[in-house]
């Protein structure tokens, strides 16, 4: 929709990816059809840390979309500040994107841009809490039979739960951060179309 309405950058808090046990449910998000064949820049905290990490990066590079790091090399995990995975390009500003995405434009890329922005260390949810409250949260699912489509939902709520809260303390602060980085990405777009006559969408 947001490629449909001439929005060439869009914000979100985590990517859907490959779940966990997909090498026996093929079961991933739709998020990584739709990225393979649509044009945008897409600003998020990686993917959701209760995906399959490994699989998602995997899945991400055979689609052709373009995943970029932001200010670092690590891959976030969405609550976490590194999902552990190493990112193979970053860089560490606006214009910096603005390039990458003109020249994926000039090369008629038809796949998304991923921009990989990783909370701050001192921001991320307790490392520590976050595997103790996942491990337990993938029990429970596993013990009620809660498959598919369902476990993302399930999972989330029980970290809300089990957290006291802190997971969405963490999450509004992704959704602020990336939307304020995605405002910055798609201003130096923008200025460089101007300068350039291109016509592309910001």
């Amino acid at each position: 929709l947001a490629h449909l309405a001439g929005i060439g950058v869009f914000a979100t808090g985590g990517l859907g990816g490959v779940h966990r046990q997909a090498r026996d449910s093929w079961d991933e998000s739709a998020d990584l059809g739709a990225l393979s064949v649509t044009p945008v820049t897409v600003v998020c905290a990686g993917v959701k840390s209760i995906l399959d990490v490994s699989a998602t990066l995997e899945r991400l590079e055979t689609l052709n979309v373009g995943v970029l790091g932001y200010g670092s090399t690590q891959f976030p995990g969405f609550y976490l500040s590194d999902s552990g995975h190493a990112i193979d390009w970053s860089v560490d500003s606006a214009d910096a994107v603005a390039d990458i995405m003109h020249a994926r434009r000039s090369l008629a890329i038809d796949s998304a841009l991923v921009v990989a922005y990783p909370l701050p260390e001192d921001a991320q949810l307790d490392p520590d809490l976050h595997h103790e409250v996942l491990e337990e949260g993938l029990r429970r699912a596993e013990a009620r039979n809660i498959s598919g489509k369902d476990v993302t939902p399930f999972l989330l709520d029980h970290f809300h739960r089990a957290t006291h809260g802190a997971s969405l303390v963490v999450n509004e602060q992704i959704i602020v951060r990336n939307a304020e980085l995605a405002a910055r990405i798609a201003t130096a777009s923008a200025a460089r179309t101007e300068v350039n006559g291109t016509g592309d969408a910001p």
